[in-house]
């Protein structure tokens, strides 16, 4: 096949030619540099040639939009489509048009755009679909423009075969995990439907490694889209691809995928152009710039991590109210008992702590947010709690809260429904999962003004705050809110959390949420974790692939991540997770909620003695790398049972799970 390269005055021309590599039908075609776009213009299916491997649309899969009632709109149901090469200052590809949709006279009007092109700076692949005119269908999502498969042309049988075996796709559920292409367990849906910016996508990308060859997605426009995922036992393929949902029941903005392809790679060099990529946006925000910003950053680098409670108290309409069990529903720990513990802590010679208090308020965990003061009265109330704190600052130690601004519960005494996230439909959202009962969602535009209003109340009552930990932000989706007087698209939504906390920052308090999400980096300084994926499930649950620190390679120098450290069997022990990852360690681990967000019972028991001497470990790594850049990980073995992680400053960790063993070797310098 010949192709026309366009020169760099960016002159170009077009071929049309029929290929079974791409499938049957006339294909438009664009060359930039190294890089060769095709548009079949029957099934609308793009393929890729870069660096003289082919890369296209998995060819039994159908261009089309998923309409609100369920029902599908082929991209072939258009009357009038247009594909034009065109060329511009910066690149060149193929802009495809389609109006009138073929259904009733009100339907017709509904049109969009498509763009597939080069950038011939960087050899990046861009596409776009843009929504033009939306009147007369409502579409719920857009699967545009499909998964990629590597395409092999005269290969003989052994390259073949070596291809398949060395293939797998690269997920961001949790830290990240590895799906090699014949990985023994199924996989088609990851936590929160693989939503980006959430547990089911930490970052906005995903990509595929085949033979040595590879590529990075990332979605530029990732506010209401996801990663959709198809692995059948045993492989011996995963299919994923991107998932664009719409905002406020309409497709509403251009939603922009890009493609970086590497002729020889792996996963660390895909992470590193994600890296590079949030650099150039300005997005990267590393811990050395937060210190500069609150100092105290640098006192919570090295410490041991302390999470228990104060008060709970179940609503007798919660999902997890047991009424055999009333000691479960209701039951408090005074805070001077809590101070004991901590000067226990501090007898053993534990040098540095930072304390996460749950149910320090009056309505108990999880209760009555975002009207949570005062501190719980049968505890010991305002001077109790101040008490606890002090004793933590005499000690050198650090001392923070939990506090919630998205769950809003009916309970609450300001409750107004008028200030909930509206559906389109106006209806609110309602379920009663969690311990304060029925509930719905706080609209974000409000969450900075409680902010305010609360720790202002916490301040005026003595209490001096070095953390705070406002829940699910970083892990649940942002909310969208069709109430016009505070209507919110999901993007803004993110932004309003993140104006949570910068007020944090701004009054000298450390920043933290439940798990870590991209859009938080530039104002998120701490987690309660950052955790695989399995180790929010069951000992001996099946996984859905070999966990490997996506994450951290690219971020592990902006965010610092506290890891469990149970012993869950022989051949599980979580420190060594933690050691991996140049994470600080968990003293002590109190779970508000048995069996759920990876609280459960340990089949190995530490005293508190030992988990410290543990704990020591951890922490001192901690202290030497957190702000170092994980430069490098390693599988050392077919089944990932040995790795390897490499810091910038040559420190280098390897474990061993199914020895539970590690070795740490530091940089000689």
């Amino acid at each position: 096949m010949h192709f026309t390269e366009i020169d760099s005055t960016m002159q170009y021309n077009t071929q049309y030619s029929t290929n079974t590599a791409k499938g049957e039908g006339t294909d438009m075609e664009i060359q930039v540099g190294s890089r060769t776009i095709a548009l079949n213009e029957e099934t609308f299916g793009i393929c890729i040639q870069a660096d003289g491997v082919t890369w296209r649309v998995c060819q039994d899969q159908t261009a089309a939009l998923t309409l609100q009632d369920g029902t599908t709109a082929l991209f072939s149901d258009w009357k009038e489509i247009r594909h034009e090469a065109f060329t511009c200052g910066v690149g060149a590809g193929i802009h495809s048009s389609f109006r009138g949709y073929q259904g009733s006279a009100e339907q017709e009007g509904y049109a969009f755009d498509t763009l597939v092109w080069v950038e011939e700076a960087n050899q990046t692949v861009h596409t776009e679909w843009i929504p033009i005119r939306e009147e007369g269908i409502l579409v719920k999502e857009v699967c545009w423009p499909g998964s990629l498969e590597r395409v092999l042309e005269h290969a003989d049988a052994e390259e073949a075969a070596a291809a398949e075996v060395s293939g797998y796709t690269l997920l961001n559920a949790g830290q990240g995990v590895l799906v090699p292409d014949t990985w023994p367990e199924p996989l088609e849906k990851v936590s929160f439907n693989g939503m980006f910016l959430t547990a089911g996508s930490y970052m906005p990308w995903f990509g595929q490694v085949k033979g040595g060859a590879g590529y990075i997605a990332i979605a530029e426009t990732p506010w209401n889209g996801g990663v959709n995922v198809k692995h059948p036992a045993n492989g011996p393929y995963t299919r994923v691809g991107v998932r664009w949902e719409n905002s406020l029941g309409k497709m509403e903005y251009r939603r922009c995928l890009t493609y970086t392809f590497l002729p020889d790679c792996d996963y660390n060099d895909l992470c590193k152009v994600y890296r590079n990529y949030v650099k150039e946006t300005g997005h990267f925000t590393s811990l050395e710039e937060k210190a500069a910003k609150i100092p105290s950053v640098n006192q919570l680098i090295g410490c041991s991590f302390v999470h228990f409670g104060i008060k709970t108290s179940v609503n007798p309409k919660s999902d997890f109210f047991d009424p055999q069990a009333p000691d479960k529903n209701n039951r408090i720990t005074p805070f001077a008992v809590r101070q004991k513990k901590i000067e226990e802590i501090h007898e053993l010679g534990v040098e540095k702590v930072y304390l996460h208090l749950d149910g320090w308020a009056e309505p108990g965990y999880d209760n009555q947010h975002p009207d949570y003061t005062p501190a719980c009265e049968k505890a010991g109330g305002w001077q109790g709690m101040k008490a606890l704190a002090d004793k933590m600052h005499e000690f050198g130690y650090l001392f923070g809260i939990h506090d919630q601004y998205r769950d809003y519960y009916f309970a609450a005494p300001s409750f107004d429904a008028a200030y909930a996230v509206q559906l389109p439909d106006g209806t609110i959202p309602q379920h009663a999962r969690w311990a304060g009962g029925p509930q719905t969602y706080l609209c974000t535009t409000q969450a900075p003004y409680y902010v305010r209003r609360n720790f202002q109340k916490i301040a005026e009552n003595g209490i001096a705050l070095d953390g705070a930990y406002l829940d699910v932000f970083t892990c649940n989706e942002g909310d969208e809110c069709a109430n016009p007087l505070h209507r919110m698209t999901r993007r803004e939504s993110y932004e309003y959390r993140g104006r949570c906390f910068e007020w944090l920052l701004a009054h000298g308090i450390l920043s933290s949420s439940e798990e870590v999400s991209d859009w938080s980096i530039k104002s998120l300084v701490f987690c309660h974790y950052a955790p695989y994926h399995f180790m929010l499930q069951a000992p001996g649950t099946p996984r859905d692939g070999i966990p490997v620190p996506l994450f951290n390679l690219v971020y592990h120098d902006c965010v610092i991540q506290p890891w469990m450290m149970d012993k869950t069997s022989e051949t599980e022990d979580l420190m060594l997770y933690a050691l991996l990852n140049g994470g600080a360690p968990y003293l002590i681990r109190e779970g508000a909620y048995a069996n759920t967000d990876g609280s459960f019972e340990s089949a190995f028991s530490f005293s508190l003695a030992e988990q410290a001497k543990r704990c020591e470990v951890v922490a001192k790594l901690h202290e030497k790398v957190a702000k170092q850049e994980m430069v490098r990980h390693e599988l050392l073995n077919e089944s990932g049972t040995r790795q390897r992680s490499v810091f910038a400053d040559g420190t280098e960790v390897t474990v061993d799970f199914e020895k539970n063993s590690y070795v740490l070797q530091e940089c000689r310098k």
